[in-house]
């Protein structure tokens, strides 16, 4: 097993959960990402009960019912979905 395969199966989401303020993202190395919800308004305006139907994939998460993709390298770097307007 190369050094990439072994990185990219480290880096794979195994639970994703929306707070009121978060999206919080468990990686199969244990590791927690926490980001805004605002850095996501698709999933922000979405109703609770679809951002609880999550789909994982390799290197990220689907929300079939919201129609979003959010890349755990997207995450990590700190990217904002187009439109990401921070809270007043």
């Amino acid at each position: 097993m190369t050094t990439l395969q072994i990185e990219l199966e480290d880096s794979r989401p195994v639970a994703a959960s929306c707070d009121a303020d978060s999206l919080v993202v468990t990686l199969a190395d244990g590791r927690i990402i926490r980001t805004p919800l605002w850095w996501y308004p698709r999933l922000l305006k979405a109703p609770e009960s679809s951002r609880q139907v999550v789909e994982f994939m390799p290197m990220g998460i689907h929300w079939p019912e919201i129609d979003e993709d959010i890349s755990v390298a997207s995450m990590l770097r700190g990217a904002k979905a187009p439109g990401a307007i921070p809270p007043p």
